[in-house]
């Protein structure tokens, strides 16, 4: 790693540090400065970024099922993680008429995302997290499938041989002898969700030039909230607001470690890869869900754990870098 890039962390993280999260909003545009200020990290600075957005992502189990613990439902919690990000971010959606056509594919995506969300809520409150994050993880073969026809990027012979270790690594922790009749139906439910987020991450990654990051970030929560608040009501109507103080350390770690920070981080660093990329470095998740499992719920973490984990860095590595297009932002 380059000097320059070492330089630039430090400013990164000494900036972070003296940060006071006592206003949330405060905190955003301190931090929406800190991206303007230091966002030229180039490939290894954003796949960095990537592999911390990662782990954050990688923690959801342990906040999801702890508030599954609680009685609340599978809506709810996702309503928790993209809600409150979503009202923090609203002041940045964009309005102007040239913004409209992207807002609305990002908008319409998160709707997706949010809802298949759901699905794998369910896989982790019935079939272990190690079981459940590899259902999720083939997020990579669809990003590489949507790649082609939506951003003109044609499969590489690198990205589908570090799409091939992901699977690979996949294929060591799917066993039979982990499955029940009722797990196997909720991982089938769980399909979505790898599906939608491997699509997001094309169309943030090479199918918006005028978005920036906080709008983007804005339009792809608004839409999974969109998707999610009607369920929410039917199920349990206005009890979910109400559960807020009774669980408020659960909820504040869905909603500020998994969301709103790493959604924030990855929005920015993804373009800077592209999609292959952006996706192979994401299932470095796949390693946290893991360990999370072993600490905190006491599941296996063996052999086979250790190699699909070391699998998956060589598939970061191995993943092709392809930038997006460089096209003027309107602020």
């Amino acid at each position: 790693m380059s000097n320059s890039v070492f330089r630039k962390f430090d400013i990164i993280y000494k900036s972070v540090g003296k940060m006071k999260i006592d206003n949330p909003g405060k905190f955003v545009f301190k931090l929406n400065f800190i991206i303007e200020n230091y966002a030229h990290l180039g490939h290894l600075g954003a796949t960095l970024i990537l592999l911390f957005t990662a782990v954050c992502f990688g923690i959801v189990p342990l906040f999801a099922k702890t508030l599954q613990e609680t009685g609340t439902s599978s809506a709810a919690i996702a309503l928790y993680r993209y809600g409150f990000t979503a009202l923090l971010m609203a002041p940045f959606l964009p309005f102007s008429r040239e913004k409209w056509r992207e807002a609305l594919l990002l908008i319409f995506s998160g709707l997706f995302m949010g809802l298949s969300w759901i699905g794998y809520l369910e896989a982790i409150k019935v079939a272990s997290i190690a079981v459940a994050g590899i259902v999720y993880m083939s997020y990579p073969v669809f990003t590489l499938l949507f790649a082609w026809p939506m951003v003109g990027q044609r499969p590489t012979l690198r990205g589908v041989m570090s799409v091939g270790l992901v699977m690979v690594s996949v294929c060591l922790i799917f066993s039979p002898d982990n499955l029940s009749g009722t797990s196997v139906k909720a991982l089938l439910w769980s399909l979505p969700a790898p599906i939608s987020f491997g699509f997001i991450i094309v169309v943030i990654s090479g199918c918006l030039h005028r978005l920036t990051t906080y709008e983007r970030l804005a339009c792809a929560t608004l839409g999974a909230t969109m998707g999610l608040i009607p369920l929410v009501l039917e199920s349990t109507g206005a009890e979910f607001i109400y559960a807020i103080p009774d669980h408020w350390f659960a909820i504040a770690g869905i909603t500020f470690f998994t969301a709103l920070l790493p959604q924030l981080l990855y929005t920015w660093a993804c373009p800077c890869v592209g999609p292959n990329r952006s996706a192979a470095t994401g299932t470095f998740e796949l390693p946290t869900m893991f360990i999370i499992g072993w600490l905190a719920f006491d599941e296996t973490m063996g052999a086979r754990e250790v190699i699909a984990a070391i699998l998956i860095v060589l598939a970061i590595v191995l993943a092709p870098v392809v930038q997006a297009r460089k096209t003027s932002v309107q602020k």
